[in-house]
C-alpha cells in the first residue's frame, strides 16, 4: 500500500489549473474516459469537520480525514460505491453490493488537492482507493499519455468539472531510497539501475515533468529468481508546462541523488545505453500500436493553451540542442515538442544519445 508523503517536501512552484477545452471534451467521449458520474469534486468539497489523519508511528501526515452531515453521509457513500463501479467495471453495480466506504480523506498540499477515498471489501476487508480531483487538462493529458506510451494501463475518468483515479499501487520513491535502496538482496542493483534509465527516458520523451521521488512509486514483482522491478509515476500534474529541458529528466532533482549515485556504482555507461535503446523502441512501438489514438491527443493538446509561449520557445531550444535537430523551432506548443521527440528518436535510433547520470 501507499505511504503519504513526507511532511515536507520539497516546494514547486505553483502550476495554474487548465480547464478541459472542447477538443480534448470529445476525445475523453469518444474514448470512454467521459461518463456522467453521481459526485463532483464540489460536492465533496462541503465537509463539516476534519480530523488530522496521522501514520502508524502517530506523525501527522499531509491528509485530513473529512467528515460530512450525518444526513448526507449514506447517500454520497452510494455514490462513491458508483462511480468505483464506473472506474473498475464500467458501472455494473452488481459486482460492489459487498463494497463500503470506509474513510474520505482530503489533501491541501500540490495543485489537485485531491480527495482519497477508501473503499473496502465487507466479506475479506481487502481495501482499495481512489482519488476525486479538481480536472485539470494538463493533467488529463499526463495521464492518458502514460496510458499510450508507457508499459503502464491507467484508468481514469472525467465528468465535467471532476477527475477520478485510480490508485497507484507502490513503494513511494522516497521511502524506497531510504529503507529499500541497497537493503535488500533480493534487488538486484542492476535491475534498479536499468528501471531508472527507462523511467528517465520515458519521462523526457513524453515531457512529465516534476519526477523527485515522492511523485513515482517503485513496484516491486518477485519472480523465480529475482524480483522485478518498475518505476511507476503518480503525479501528473506537471506534465508539459515548465520550459527547463532538465526539469523532464528525474536523473536531475536532489531529491532522486541518492538513487541516481547508486546507480552509477552499479551501471557501465554501455549498458546504460542499451537500456534506454530498449525503451525508445518500445515506446515507438507503442505509439505504432496506438497511432490513431495519440494522434487524436496530440493534436488536441497542440491546439491547447497548457503552457505559455515563452516556455514552449524555452523548451524548444533546450530539446534542439539535445537532440541536434532544428526542426523543434517551428514547434509552436507542446503537444508538437512531444511529437517531435518520437520522431527524433525514430530517426536517431542507433545513435548513443543518453545524457550523463549526474544530477545537478
Amino acid at each position: 500500500m501507499r505511504q503519504d508523503r513526507p511532511t515536507n517536501p520539497a516546494p514547486t512552484a505553483r502550476k495554474p489549473s487548465f480547464p478541459i477545452q472542447a477538443d480534448l471534451r470529445g476525445y475523453l467521449r469518444r474514448y470512454k474516459r467521459e461518463r456522467e458520474l453521481p459526485v463532483s469534486y464540489e460536492r465533496l468539497r462541503a465537509f463539516h469537520e476534519v480530523i488530522p489523519l496521522t501514520d502508524e508511528t502517530g506523525k501527522p501526515t499531509l491528509w485530513d480525514t473529512v467528515i460530512y452531515d450525518a444526513a448526507e453521509m449514506p447517500v454520497l457513500n452510494e455514490a462513491l460505491k458508483e462511480v468505483y463501479a464506473w472506474l473498475k467495471v464500467d458501472g455494473d453495480l452488481s459486482v460492489v453490493d459487498h463494497l463500503y466506504i470506509d474513510r474520505v480523506d482530503f489533501c491541501t498540499f500540490g495543485n489537485s488537492t485531491p480527495f482519497r477515498v477508501r473503499i473496502v471489501n465487507a466479506y475479506n476487508d481487502n481495501q482499495d482507493y481512489f482519488y476525486i480531483k479538481k480536472a485539470d487538462a494538463s493533467r488529463v493529458y499526463g495521464l492518458e499519455l502514460e496510458h499510450l506510451l508507457s508499459p503502464n494501463r491507467l484508468n481514469f475518468l472525467t465528468h465535467g468539472n471532476t477527475l477520478v483515479e485510480e490508485h497507484v499501487a507502490g513503494v513511494p520513491g522516497d521511502i524506497f531510497i531510504d529503507r529499500w535502496l541497497g537493503e535488500r538482496p533480493e534487488l538486484k542493483p542492476i535491475r534498479v539501475a536499468k528501471e531508472l534509465v527507462k523511467f528517465n527516458e520515458r519521462c523526457f520523451v513524453r515531457l512529465l515533468g516534476d519526477m523527485r521521488s515522492y511523485n513515482f512509486v517503485f513496484v516491486v514483482t518477485p519472480d523465480f529468481e529475482e524480483a522485478q522491478l518498475r518505476i511507476r509515476a503518480m503525479d501528473f500534474d506537471q506534465q508539459s508546462y515548465n520550459g527547463r529541458k532538465n526539469f523532464y529528466l528525474p536523473q536531475f532533482f536532489k531529491e532522486n541523488a541518492p538513487l541516481v549515485r547508486f546507480c552509477l556504482r552499479h551501471l557501465r555507461l554501455e549498458t546504460a545505453r542499451q537500456y534506454q535503446r530498449e525503451e525508445q523502441t518500445l515506446m515507438l512501438q507503442r505509439a505504432s500500436l496506438a497511432s490513431e489514438r495519440l494522434g487524436l491527443l496530440l493534436h488536441d493538446m497542440a491546439l491547447d493553451p497548457i503552457a505559455p509561449p515563452e516556455k514552449v520557445h524555452a523548451l524548444r531550444a533546450g530539446l534542439a540542442e539535445h537532440y541536434g535537430r532544428r526542426d523543434y523551432l517551428r514547434c509552436e506548443s507542446m503537444g508538437a515538442l512531444i511529437r517531435e521527440n518520437l520522431e527524433s528518436i525514430r530517426r536517431d535510433i542507433g545513435r548513443p544519445i543518453v545524457p550523463e547520470l549526474v544530477p545537478e
